[in-house]
């Protein structure tokens, strides 16, 4: 149990988090590489499957509210007017403390040819929605920094909602894989609403989702007479404030098991396991801290699973495309 200290400390971060002027609604991921596409809309339709993802993030586990994620997507390429294009949806749900967030996207990529590889320029159209449970917020009464009566910290449940914009490009070649995004382009400004009682005056509160830029990259190294790959990634992170990145270093036998290790600057050491069997898969991963939130967390857990189809894009599959990173 943590103690009331540990509790006011939480519940202030999630007023921190919810109503600064900058904020962020990006999930970390420790499989990023397995659905790139929830940070770069460039990253869909890459092969000629149907892919579909799903899982949850446990974040800091021993930590009352600690951020938990929910996150699904589904992308595949189509021809329209004999060019090869990649349609995807995306939606998340994300809480901490007594914020949370859900998200929905629509995905459209344009492809082209390109130095023996494949560039894939897309956009994500969707919205965001925010809620604040501002009727759960306790204040200590010896609290030097807040009173009870402090217009700045909802009172009361508030929400709103705003459009949101992804762009990146995405790009495949047989040897390798890399892309560069921006998500929350416009940075959009969400306005809550909430009346702190019956006959109240309204309150207005902002939270504007800052962009974030993304790049990652990786490769699939055959190992010479065995059924052994090395797949190393990477990803960088920055909202022009901070920046964060996680390198991996996985190994996959026989196109079947995949197990590896990865690194995230300051924050954690990543293990990972995954499987795919006729088309399904299933990924598990834990992080163990490595920063002093150690001594109140056991680390975090991640699970991802899907299913990918093998679609049928006409001429023979004229325009057929392996992406490394199912091969």
């Amino acid at each position: 149990m943590l103690t009331r200290a540990m509790r006011v400390l939480l519940t202030l971060m999630s007023i921190v988090v919810a109503l600064p002027a900058m904020g962020q609604s990006d999930a970390v991921l420790s499989q990023y590489y397995e659905m790139p596409a929830y940070y770069n809309p460039g990253a869909i339709g890459t092969t000629d499957f149907l892919q579909i993802r799903a899982g949850g993030r446990m974040q800091w586990v021993g930590i009352d509210h600690a951020p938990t994620t929910f996150l699904g997507g589904a992308n595949m390429p189509v021809k329209f007017l004999s060019k090869r294009l990649g349609v995807g949806l995306l939606m998340q749900q994300e809480s901490i403390g007594l914020y949370s967030n859900l998200s929905v996207g629509a995905q459209l990529a344009y492809k082209l040819k390109l130095f023996k590889g494949e560039l894939s320029v897309g956009v994500q159209l969707g919205f965001v929605d925010e809620k604040f449970k501002g009727s759960k917020v306790e204040l200590p009464d010896d609290d030097d920094y807040h009173t009870s009566g402090d217009d700045a910290i909802p009172t009361s449940d508030v929400n709103g909602n705003a459009f949101d914009l992804g762009i990146g490009a995405f790009y495949t070649h047989r040897l390798f894989w890399a892309g560069v995004s921006v998500t929350h382009a416009t940075s959009p400004t969400i306005t809550m609403n909430a009346e702190s009682g019956q006959g109240a005056q309204e309150h207005n509160y902002e939270f504007q989702i800052g962009r974030n830029v993304y790049f990652m990259a990786g490769s699939n190294i055959p190992i010479k007479n065995t059924l052994f790959e090395l797949m190393p990634s990477v990803l960088y992170r920055t909202d022009f404030q901070f920046w964060t990145v996680e390198a991996t270093a996985r190994a996959r036998y026989a196109k079947f098991l995949t197990f590896g290790v990865g690194y995230r600057y300051n924050d954690a050491v990543v293990a990972t396991v995954a499987a795919e069997y006729k088309g399904f898969f299933v990924g598990y991963s834990y992080d163990y801290p490595i920063s002093t939130i150690s001594k109140i967390s056991s680390g975090s857990h991640e699970i991802l699973a899907g299913y990918s189809l093998k679609l049928d894009l006409g001429e023979k599959n004229k325009n057929k495309h392996k992406s490394i990173r199912i091969m």
